[in-house]
C-alpha cells in the first residue's frame, strides 16, 4: 500500500468536492478543477476529509494509488490558495513583459520570443527580470514555466539564462590559459 496514498486530504471549508464515481470535481474561489480516476481506486468523503481507497493490491495499483491521491492533493490546494512559480532571467539585455494577452521575452535572439499566455495563467513582470506565475492548475502552471525556460536554460559558464527562483546553477571553470 502506497504511504502517500493513505494519507487523508483536508478539505477546507471554502471548498467544494464531488464525487461521480470515477470523476472527481473541486470548486474553490479561484476556480474549478476536473479529474478522473482509475478503476481500481475510489474515494470516500468523511467529515471534511477525502481518502482515496486502494481497490485491489497490485504494485501498479499502489504506485496510482500515491500519484491521484497527490492530483486530488493539488487540486484542493489550487482551488484554495492558487500555486506560484517565479522566473528570474539573468543575462545583459534579457527581459521580459506583457501585453495583453502575450508575454513578451527578449533573451538575446535577433527577435523577440512572443508567447500566448493560458486562460488560466495570471503572469506579472517585476523589475524586467523577474516573472511571476499563478495558477489554480499546478500541472498547467508547470508546463508554461518550462515552455518559457526552454528558450533559454540557465547555462553553466556564466550563468545566463533563464531560471527558476532558489534553482542552484552549478558552475564550471571554463577554459584555462597557457602557463
Amino acid at each position: 500500500m502506497s504511504r502517500i496514498g493513505k494519507l487523508p486530504i483536508k478539505i477546507p471549508s471554502n471548498v467544494d468536492v464531488i464525487c461521480d464515481g470515477l470523476n472527481i470535481t473541486v470548486t474553490g474561489k479561484f476556480g474549478t478543477l476536473y479529474n478522473e480516476i482509475p478503476n481500481i481506486l475510489g474515494v470516500e468523503q468523511k467529515d471534511g476529509t477525502l481518502i482515496v481507497v486502494l481497490k485491489g493490491k497490485t504494485r501498479n495499483g499502489s504506485a496510482l494509488h500515491g500519484l491521484h491521491r497527490t492530483l486530488i492533493n493539488n487540486m484542493v490546494i489550487g482551488v484554495s490558495e492558487q500555486f506560484d512559480l517565479k522566473l528570474i532571467l539573468t543575462g545583459v539585455g534579457y527581459r521580459a513583459s506583457v501585453q495583453g494577452k502575450l508575454i513578451i521575452l527578449n533573451l538575446g535572439y535577433s527577435h523577440t520570443v512572443d508567447l500566448p499566455i493560458p486562460d488560466e495563467i495570471s503572469v506579472e513582470v517585476k523589475q524586467n527580470t523577474t516573472i511571476n506565475l499563478k495558477s489554480h492548475d499546478k500541472e498547467q502552471l508547470g508546463l508554461f514555466g518550462a515552455k518559457i525556460r526552454s528558450w533559454r536554460p540557465p547555462e553553466p559558464y556564466k550563468g545566463k539564462g533563464i531560471s527558476y527562483d532558489g534553482e542552484v546553477i552549478s558552475r564550471k571553470a571554463g577554459k584555462s590559459g597557457k602557463t
